[in-house]
């Protein structure tokens, strides 16, 4: 019984059953990703400017 187990879990574990690994493609931006993208942007850079004044206050 101990034989025909390690016998399964060697069948079971052969690489041969292994299935190949298939890379993703990149997709493309869309033009919408890029204007949030653009308007995050600008809000970051609104917020920083806004520390940097409030901090330059005190």
């Amino acid at each position: 019984m101990r034989t025909l187990a390690f016998l399964y879990a060697i069948l079971m574990a052969a690489p041969v059953l292994a299935e190949s690994f298939d890379r993703p493609i990149p997709q493309a931006q869309s033009a919408t990703a890029e204007l949030w993208f653009a308007i995050g942007s600008l809000a970051m850079i609104a917020a920083l400017a806004f520390v940097q004044w409030l901090v330059a206050r005190r």
